[in-house]
């Protein structure tokens, strides 16, 4: 059976940190909206690879209504958010059929910069280890705190070694058969991201290395960041 790759992406951000009433996702960079520039890129790394968007249904109107002032022509399959991001991911692997064998990775879509390097080898890494995350080092001081305290602030604490600890990007990619039938577990809030849900089904999950420009776009500040790694 053909191996077929997929990538399910991921937008229900609402823009609360952003303090705009436009969703993040939508907001411009470089004169275009991020999610158009993440699906560009997925589409830039494989002309066959199969893209499934999941947006909120009361986001999707907006989103056409952009993809045509845009003149967007980048083909997609348009699934419903769910309730949290394993439910979103739910209905995205809902597109994909049951028999399929391949690799389908799941990415963040304010994350637009992730490097074609990155995505290829996540995806060629997953064809035989199953579960494969990009990470990139800690480079600040990282310090475990403690309860607050009764006057305000935090006390005590202390320095952990950041060698121990790595920075979480998408996208996450896995064969198609471990993350659906890892999807079908019960929800519980310990899935921070598809890595949890994966590892929660008892499988291992490997490390590659991201690339620091693969932003999630989050705050007015990661927009100006954005900003100047498009010029």
């Amino acid at each position: 059976m053909k191996c077929e790759e997929f990538v399910i992406i991921v937008a229900g951000g609402k823009g609360l940190r952003m303090g705009s009433d436009i969703p993040k996702q939508f907001l411009p960079i470089g004169g275009k909206p991020v999610l158009m520039r993440t699906l560009e890129r997925f589409r830039e790394y494989s002309p066959t690879l199969q893209i499934i968007l999941v947006l909120p249904k009361a986001q999707q109107a907006y989103w056409k209504e952009l993809c045509k002032k845009h003149n967007f022509t980048v083909a997609y399959q348009l699934a419903d958010g769910g309730e949290t991001r394993f439910h979103s991911v739910q209905h995205g692997l809902a597109l994909i059929q049951d028999d399929a064998q391949g690799v389908v990775g799941v990415h963040d879509g304010v994350r637009p910069f992730p490097s074609i390097d990155v995505i290829r080898n996540c995806y060629e890494t997953a064809r035989t280890a199953k579960a494969v995350i990009p990470v990139i080092p800690v480079v600040e001081t990282l310090r475990h705190i403690s309860l607050p305290s009764q006057v305000g602030g935090v006390e005590g604490g202390a320095t952990v070694p950041r060698s121990e600890y790595r920075l979480v990007q998408t996208p996450q990619c896995f064969d198609i058969q471990l993350l659906k039938a890892a999807n079908r577990q019960p929800y519980n809030d310990g899935f921070t991201d598809d890595a949890s849900v994966v590892e929660a089904f008892g499988h291992d999950v490997t490390l590659v290395e991201g690339n620091r420009e693969n932003i999630k776009i989050t705050t007015p500040y990661d927009l100006k960041i954005a900003e100047v790694l498009i010029g």
